[in-house]
């Protein structure tokens, strides 16, 4: 099935100009469509510094209608609204002062794609903060849809005077060219791989595709039925005071999609259920004669704790694993590979379910537990776990956690620095912010 492709690339004109989004646009242009939605053909929308909101509301209307994959590339800088405190992506028109009716709300992004069908939708973005949507950011997160596949990365301002460059979306672009499209995470690996230490403050979103449900054999695809956001206001008259645009409703509790502080964090997605289970089996057929009828091998302990994840029942994946842990500790000891596979498991539950201290404090034990057995602190057990509790770390909110987590972090990194340079400057550089910050 033809793919779509959306590139936005939207930022002020003047002195609020903190990014140029659109000097991303040919490089993204000499892509050919296929590679930048990784199907066989696609069709290319292309907005570059666009001027209205409800022109970009058409937009994403228009492409969230079609079928088949589609890919979002949105590159910019993200301002609050003043009354509202809500982020919004900056148009070309947008100041500081009229965010709240010259720039795009950005739930109406998530309104728009609600009602596609899950795992249909990936959105990567490089997006820069202005001062106030930063300091927003460290008690809130970008929700973009609890459908969609999210990667990518927000910034803070950048320095006085300075007109920042999209070096995430110019590095996705850039390997693009080649030809070849990897799966996203692996796309989006590649990317801050590239970055290096450019990367460290940034905020990392990576929020992986959502399994896609299997229809029934003969029934048709699934999709969820529900009334279409309602349009926003009509356009702004050239006599009159501009009206503030009608926002599609907002749920009270939204999703709150991963967003993972300072290194990168790729989670692989979930196995595609098959009819009748979690995975596809070969069909259970009895023998001519019931004597030889044997029964059905035992079901995969990991089946049921993805089944508990899967309907939102996280307390119950994590007790499921917990037993199995126990269990594995028993028989092969708290070190074995065994016990700690279901250790890692039950951090990775934790994630799922936006704990992100308790998948900290798992990972950092971990760590711990591998190099205490004798393991190497550059084996790549060791450096996985330490990698995955700084991303984990990065996400914590509350500040008494987060330093006591982060001072457990730093003794780690001292000792496994991983393969990314600065590792441990930026955990001493986040806890000596954390403790300047009064509670």
């Amino acid at each position: 099935m033809p793919g779509t492709v959306l590139l936005l690339a939207a930022s002020p004109v003047g002195k609020s100009r903190l990014v140029d989004a659109a000097s991303v646009l040919p490089v993204l242009a000499a892509v050919p469509p296929a590679v930048l939605s990784g199907t066989d053909t696609a069709n290319v929308v292309e907005l570059a510094d666009p001027l209205e909101p409800q022109a970009v509301l058409t937009r994403l209307r228009a492409v969230a209608a079609t079928p088949g994959p589609l890919t979002v590339f949105v590159t910019g800088q993200l301002a609050l609204d003043r009354r509202q405190h809500l982020p919004h992506l900056a148009l070309a028109r947008t100041t500081p002062a009229t965010v709240r009716y010259t720039a795009l709300p950005w739930q109406w992004i998530r309104e728009e794609f609600r009602l596609r069908s899950p795992g249909s939708t990936t959105l990567l973005v490089d997006l820069h903060a202005d001062a106030d949507t930063w300091g927003w950011l460290r008690t809130h997160t970008l929700d973009s849809g609890r459908n969609n596949a999210v990667f990518g990365r927000i910034a803070p301002p950048p320095s006085r005077r300075t007109v920042a460059v999209p070096a995430y979306m110019k590095t996705i672009a850039t390997i693009l060219r080649s030809g070849w499209r990897p799966p996203v995470e692996q796309l989006h690996q590649q990317a801050f791989t590239r970055l290096g230490p450019e990367a460290y403050g940034d905020l990392v979103l990576t929020v992986p595709p959502m399994p896609v449900p299997v229809a029934a054999p003969g029934g048709p695809s699934y999709r969820p039925e529900g009334p279409r956001a309602q349009a926003p206001g009509g356009p702004v008259g050239a006599d009159r005071a501009p009206q503030a645009a009608a926002a599609p409703p907002q749920p009270q509790e939204p999703h709150r999609p991963e967003v993972y502080g300072d290194l990168v964090l790729t989670v692989p997605p979930m196995p595609v259920a098959a009819p009748g289970g979690f995975a596809a089996r070969p069909s259970y057929r009895p023998a001519s004669h019931p004597a030889t009828v044997s029964p059905p091998p035992p079901q995969d302990p990991h089946v049921q704790v993805t089944a508990a994840v899967q309907a939102g029942r996280h307390q119950e994946a994590d007790e499921l694993a917990l037993a199995h842990e126990q269990a594995a500790t028993r028989a092969h000891g708290p070190a074995s590979e065994q016990a700690l596979h279901w250790s890692e498991v039950r951090a990775d539950l934790a994630m799922f379910a936006r704990d992100s201290a308790r998948s900290c404090r798992i990972w950092l034990t971990v760590a711990e537990t591998r190099l205490a057995a004798g393991q190497a602190p550059d084996s790549p057990g060791v450096e996985k776990a330490v990698d995955r509790a700084h991303h984990q770390w990065g996400q914590v909110r509350d500040k008494a956690r987060a330093q006591e987590l982060g001072a457990l972090l730093a003794q780690l990194r001292a000792r496994v620095p991983g393969r990314r340079p600065g590792a441990l400057e930026n955990v001493q550089k986040q806890l000596r912010e954390l403790q300047a910050t009064p509670f």
